[in-house]
């Protein structure tokens, strides 16, 4: 007899309005892959994402699987109650689960901890014979060879965003305010080029995006994969670092692929600000030369930009803004620094006595500031990110940088536009 799974991406209500308008939200990939592992004479598949659907708390589920992140926790703890009060197991995985597991078993019936390939296939396996474990822990590094394409099709709604693809995994640097080192094996691996082409070709959309953490991270690899890519005439974004950028032949490769963006993590302007956290590979005077560069391909820059650093004082908000426009940086991606748990930054600020919670829902880097920045109250970093993020999307600022950067106009416009109504509605 089959038995009921009922995988949930979930999303709170805070970061659900605050993400919703915009026009290049792609799906997590999570759950989609991890349905893929699931034998279907054995299970009947169930999958939710919050950012498009409601939770379907009126029906039983056998068990209700969970990837928690850790501005998420909290929702996910109260998603999770509902479900047990039913008489439903509840299984966490994803980072924050990784990353405490001893918290999150007090709201759940199973965790898995680390990377899941191979403890949640025997998590299913043990769960349908009637004995499984109460923990699932990640033993050897997985490998990405021989992985199964994920069910897209298992996906309700997202028409044009539900291109997700990942081809390596890992980053070869260590960032103080980021937790990949605590959530994966300190390794970089890829996935066989074919595997990741076929994966590619069963996506019904044109467009897709990479969610690798580091595309670039093995330039021979990427450049072999981009090859093959240029064959299937798709169009796509990836996160890359900049100082891979000076690669001609990787951009070349990369616009014949049909790149269309790369999500790029600048962090700062400030060479002091990059070295206090460890990304010191960023080098605030080559951006200009690079950036050009990337336009002159026709490839659109999605900066990440990141408020709060120690070094930042009260003038960070305008200069990033004119920095951003001299530049033609055709989009961001602008956080508020979280201390994720487990992280560098995260244990400094908490034998500092700075943190200011240990509500995990302020720690999504958009809408709360979780510690006490360095110089200016968190009262004045939320107004000011608040003032970049409207500045910067204010149609005077999209067009002096649509201007400087002439790539993928119609597309940058819409994206920009996007991010300009979300906005408004959120303020």
């Amino acid at each position: 007899m089959r038995k009921s799974i009922l995988m949930i991406t979930p999303e709170n209500r805070e970061i659900n309005r605050f993400r919703k308008r915009q026009a290049n939200n792609f799906i997590q990939i999570t759950m989609p892959y991890l349905a893929a592992f699931i034998d279907e004479s054995k299970y009947n598949i169930t999958l939710v994402d919050e950012y498009n659907q409601k939770i379907p708390f009126q029906k039983f589920y056998d068990v209700v699987v969970i990837t928690v992140n850790t501005s998420n926790a909290p929702h996910c703890y109260n998603i999770s109650k509902t479900f047990r009060d039913k008489g439903s197991q509840v299984v966490f995985g994803g980072p924050h689960a990784t990353l405490l597991p001893e918290e999150v078993k007090n709201h759940c019936d199973v965790v898995i901890i680390g990377e899941a390939e191979d403890s949640w296939k025997q998590f299913l396996n043990d769960f349908y014979n009637g004995v499984h474990e109460r923990e699932y822990r990640c033993i050897n590094t997985p490998t990405l060879e021989n992985i199964p394409i994920p069910r897209r099709d298992l996906i309700k709604g997202r028409k044009f965003t539900k291109g997700a693809v990942f081809a390596t995994r890992g980053c070869p640097y260590s960032c103080s305010y980021c937790n990949l080192k605590q959530i994966y094996q300190d390794s970089f691996r890829k996935r066989p080029i074919d595997e990741v082409i076929k994966d590619i070709k069963s996506i019904k959309s044109k467009f897709f995006v990479f969610w690798d953490d580091n595309f670039f991270g093995d330039i021979e690899y990427s450049k072999e994969l981009l090859k093959e890519l240029s064959k299937l005439n798709k169009k796509w974004a990836a996160q890359v670092t900049l100082e891979r950028l000076k690669d001609k032949e990787l951009l070349k490769l990369a616009k014949k692929a049909g790149c269309i963006y790369f999500f790029v993590g600048l962090e700062s302007f400030s060479k002091k600000t990059l070295e206090s956290v460890n990304k010191g590979l960023n080098n605030v005077d080559k951006y200009k030369e690079l950036i050009d560069s990337v336009h002159k391909h026709g490839i659109c820059i999605q900066a990440g930009i990141i408020f709060g650093f120690d070094t930042d004082k009260k003038d960070v908000f305008k200069h990033t803004l004119d920095m951003c426009n001299y530049l033609g940086i055709d989009g961001v991606t602008v956080s508020i620094l979280t201390p994720l748990p487990k992280t560098p930054l995260y244990y400094q600020l908490k034998e500092e006595g700075r943190l200011l919670t240990t509500d995990w829902s302020y720690y999504n880097g958009k809408t709360r500031v979780a510690f006490k920045p360095k110089n200016m109250s968190s009262e004045e970093l939320f107004e000011g990110y608040m003032w970049f993020r409207r500045n910067f999307y204010s149609l005077k600022s999209i067009c002096t940088r649509i201007k400087k950067s002439k790539a993928n106009i119609i597309y940058n416009l819409i994206v920009n536009l996007g991010y300009k109504v979300s906005i408004r509605k959120n303020v």
